[in-house]
C-alpha cells in the first residue's frame, strides 16, 4: 500500500511516533558523554592522550550487549516491571544513566580517573542496555512495514538531535559554565527519555513472540543456548562460509572511525580552536553535511545496491578521515575546520547508512531483533578495542617531531585502516554475485 506525503505528515502527530522521537534522543544522548566529549573534558584538565585513549574502552559495553540481551528480552526489570517488560527496562536504564551523569558532574576529574571511569562505565552499560530495549520496542510497536519505516526515521532524527546536543551544544555550555554544569544539564535531559517511556504503550506483540519462541526458560541450559547461540546458528546456516567474511568486513568497516574518535577533540584543543567555534561549526555545517550524507547514502543504496554503496562508503570514509591531517597542519583556521567537518560528516553519514542497510539485509525472519543486535555489536569489536591505543599512538608519533605533525600522520594512517574493509567488500560483492548466478543457473 502506498503512503502519501499527507499521510506521513499526519502520522507525525501520533503518540507512538512522538514517543519514538523522544526515545531516539534518549538513546543518542549518552553515547559521546562517555567517549569523545569526555575526552575533550579530560584534555582540558591536562590528561595525557594515552589515558584518554585507554578510558575510551568503557565503550566496549556497546560491543557485548548481545550477551545480556536475552535476559532483557525475557526477564522483567526490577522495581519497574509493572510498567511492562520493555517500558520497565527503559525507565530503569534511563534513571541509571541520569545517576551516572550526575555522579560524573559531582565527582569531576579532581577525584581521579578511576572514579570517573567507573561512573562512565555505569553510563555506557546502562546506555547500551537502553539501546537493546528501544530497538525491540521500535520493531514490536510497529503495526506494519510502513510504520516501522516511520518509527525508524523518527528514531534516527531524535538520535541525531541528541548527538548534536552532546557533541556540539555541550561545548558551548562548558565554555561558559564549566564541564560539571554541562554534564548536569545532560543528566536532566534524560528526563525526556523517562517521559517517553511513561507515555509509550507496551507492545503486545512481544508477549506473543516470546510464547512462540521461548520453549525453555532462559535460566535452563537449553533455554540459554537457544536464546544466545540460536541466532548465530541460523546466520551461519543461511550464509555458510560467507558469514565469516561478512562478520570480518563488518568488524573492520568502522575501524578508521573508531580509532580516530578519542583524538578529535584533543586535536581541536591542541590547535587552539575554542569550544564555541567547535560547537557552532558542528551544530551548523556538521549537521547539514550529516543529513546530506545520510540522504545520499540512502539514495545510492536504492539506486545502485548496498554492496556498491558499501564500497563507495568505505572509500569516502578513508578519504575524509585522512583529510584531518589538513586541519592539523592548517591550525586554528575556521574555514579549513568547517570544510574538514563538512567532508567528514558527509562521508561518515553516507557510510553509516550503507552499513546499516547491509546489516539489515542479512537478518532472518524470526531472528531480526536478535541478529541485528549481534551484528551491531560485531562492528564495534575491533574498533572499540583498537581505539584505546589511539592516544598512545599519537604520543609515540610525536617523539622527535611536533605534536601537530604527529596528529597529521595519525589521521593519515587511521584512514588507511579502511583498506581491509575495502578488500573484503570487493570479495563479498564478487562472491555474492557468483552465488546469485549459480542459483539462477540451477533454476
Amino acid at each position: 500500500m502506498s503512503v502519501s506525503k499527507r499521510d506521513v505528515i499526519a502520522s507525525l502527530g501520533q503518540p507512538k511516533v512522538a514517543a519514538m522521537l523522544m526515545l531516539g534522543f534518549s538513546s543518542g544522548l549518552p553515547f559521546f558523554l562517555t567517549g569523545n566529549t569526555l575526552g575533550y573534558w579530560m584534555r582540558d584538565e591536562g590528561t595525557t592522550l594515552a589515558a584518554i585513549g585507554f578510558l575510551s574502552w568503557v565503550g566496549l559495553a556497546y560491543s557485548f550487549k548481545f550477551l545480556w540481551a536475552p535476559i532483557i528480552d525475557r526477564v522483567d526489570a526490577p522495581i519497574f516491571g509493572r510498567l511492562g517488560r520493555r517500558r520497565g527496562w527503559m525507565v530503569l536504564t534511563q534513571i541509571l544513566i541520569g545517576i551516572g551523569l550526575v555522579g560524573m558532574s559531582t565527582v569531576g576529574l579532581a577525584a581521579g580517573l578511576a572514579w570517573i571511569g567507573v561512573l562512565a562505565l555505569l553510563v555506557a552499560f546502562s546506555s547500551s542496555t537502553q539501546d537493546i530495549v528501544v530497538d525491540a520496542w521500535r520493531i514490536e510497536a510497529a503495526s506494519n512495514s510502513d510504520e516501522l519505516g516511520l518509527l525508524s526515521a523518527a528514531y534516527q532524527f531524535g538520535y541525531r538531535i541528541a548527538i548534536l546536543v552532546s557533541e556540539a551544544a555541550i561545548l558551548i555550555v562548558a565554555n561558559h559554565f564549566g564541564w560539571r554544569i554541562s554534564y548536569t544539564v545532560m543528566a536532566v535531559l534524560m528526563a525526556i527519555g523517562v517521559s517517553a517511556s511513561l507515555m509509550a504503550t507496551e507492545p503486545l506483540r512481544a508477549k506473543k513472540a516470546f510464547a512462540a519462541t521461548a520453549e525453555m526458560p532462559l535460566w535452563t541450559p537449553r533455554g540459554f543456548f537457544d536464546a544466545v547461540i540460536g541466532p548465530f546458528r541460523e546466520f551461519f546456516r543461511v550464509y555458510g562460509w560467507l558469514a565469516l567474511l561478512m562478520l570480518a568486513m563488518i568488524s573492520f568497516y568502522q575501524l578508521p572511525e573508531y580509532m580516530t574518535g578519542p583524538m578529535y577533540n584533543p586535536l581541536y584543543h591542541d590547535i587552539g580552536l575554542s569550544k564555541d567555534v567547535v560547537g557552532a561549526v558542528r551544530a551548523s555545517i556538521g549537521l547539514v553535511a550529516t543529513l546530506v550524507g545520510i540522504t545520499a547514502g540512502g539514495f545510492c543504496a536504492l539506486r545502485f545496491g548496498y554492496m556498491r554503496t558499501l564500497i563507495a562508503g568505505v572509500i569516502l570514509k578513508m578519504i575524509v578521515i585522512a583529510n584531518f591531517a589538513t586541519l592539523a597542519h592548517a591550525g586554528p583556521s575556521v574555514p579549513v575546520f568547517g570544510a574538514v567537518i563538512a567532508a567528514d560528516n558527509f562521508g561518515i553519514g553516507f557510510a553509516g547508512v550503507a552499513l546499516v542497510t547491509y546489516m539489515s539485509s542479512l537478518t532472518s525472519l524470526g531472528y531480526t531483533a536478535t541478529q541485528y543486535a549481534l551484528l551491531s555489536s560485531a562492528y564495534t569489536y575491533v574498533g572499540k578495542f583498537a581505539k584505546g591505543f589511539s592516544g598512545l599512538w599519537v604520543e609515540r608519533l610525536a617523539a622527535g617531531r611536533p605534536l601537530l605533525d604527529a596528529y597529521g600522520l595519525f589521521f593519515i594512517f587511521a584512514g588507511l585502516l579502511g583498506l581491509p574493509a575495502l578488500v573484503l567488500c570487493i570479495v563479498l560483492a564478487r562472491a555474492t554475485r557468483d552465488s546469485s548466478n549459480d542459483r539462477g543457473a540451477a533454476r
